[in-house]
């Protein structure tokens, strides 16, 4: 796997949440239902993203957004329209005043507002996103990621809207599934874009020196790898390799495995009944000691302490 396909394994829609919005001036949307990640985008009309802190995004007609969460923001006509409606988690929709309107709104599957045909359509789908690994995902995002619909609209964006709006056998599972495909069909458009200024790992994938090298670690990140045997596995020498490693992903060879290695025992020390030396062994030390050491060094606790709960430092890995 490369290090976006891995990213992404954690980031899959499990019963996804889903909204279609039909809505006319002067209106705003205040999304307060904490996910950690939205896809959106304006099937009809225009829509202004509009965060709590930092410049209002306007996403028009076919565009596609994705919205790091989970702090509340503002979506609407116009950056200054105060909002009148609230949507919670579980599309659960109230006035400002907290009176639940979402049984009143319902216009059909998944789709509510105050009007039927309103001048503005905006559809999304959230995650809820958990894990380390993930977490380096959404840390290489800005805030708000602005796909222009020439880039954004593939032909999963067109299955995804006709779905969003009908209901069948299965349908949540097939919505699960293009949910993930959309949102990696514009990961990628957007990393592609100049502006993105896309992380030295994703920009590292298509070299030819150190994108087999990436695969190599995330496809066995227990091996006990060197600079010098990775160079050799790519035909480098190791100046070379350490060299050209750290100018395009941004850290050297060892930094990176160690920040993946982390992340990987992370996750897995929270989501399973492992223990820390089976652990330690799955991520590629010795034992449940090596692991503690290195664990508590890069992460400032120890792995026992972060699967009680324990509070840890910033997720590793580049950005």
């Amino acid at each position: 796997m490369d290090p976006l396909a891995d990213l992404l394994d954690g980031v899959r829609a499990r019963s996804a949440a889903f909204c279609r919005v039909i809505l006319e001036p002067p209106w705003a949307l205040r999304i307060a239902d904490r996910a950690a990640l939205a896809l959106a985008t304006t099937l009809r009309g225009h829509a202004w993203i509009v965060p709590d802190e930092g410049e209002p995004v306007l996403m028009r007609t076919g565009d596609v957004a994705i919205i790091k969460g989970p702090e509340p923001y503002t979506i609407s006509d116009a950056p200054a329209t105060a909002p009148q409606f609230v949507v919670h988690e579980g599309n659960r929709l109230t006035t400002v005043g907290d009176a639940d309107i979402t049984d009143d709104s319902r216009l059909g599957p998944r789709t509510s507002g105050p009007v039927p045909d309103g001048a503005a359509i905006v559809a999304s789908g959230t995650y809820q996103v958990s894990g380390d690994v993930s977490e380096r995902l959404l840390n290489a995002l800005p805030e708000i990621v602005l796909v222009p619909r020439p880039s954004a609209q593939t032909p999963v964006m067109e299955l995804l809207a006709q779905e969003v709006s009908g209901e069948g056998p299965g349908q949540q599972v097939v919505l699960d599934r293009l949910l993930d495909l959309a949102l990696i069909a514009t990961l990628r458009s957007w990393f592609a874009r100049p502006e993105a200024q896309a992380p030295g790992w994703y920009r590292a994938q298509s070299d030819p020196l150190i994108g087999p090298a990436l695969r190599l670690i995330h496809d066995d990140p227990a091996r006990p790898w060197t600079v010098a045997l990775l160079a050799v596995k790519v035909g480098a020498s190791r100046a070379a390799f350490a060299r050209r490693f750290a100018s395009l992903v941004g850290e050297p060879p060892m930094a990176y495995l160690t920040g993946w290695r982390m992340a990987l025992a992370a996750d897995l020390l929270r989501s399973s009944e492992a223990t820390v030396d089976s652990v330690a062994r799955h991520v590629g030390y010795a034992n449940a000691f090596a692991l503690s050491v290195a664990f508590k060094r890069v992460r400032g606790v120890s792995p026992s302490r972060h699967r009680a709960g324990g509070r840890t430092g910033p997720a590793g890995g580049p950005t």
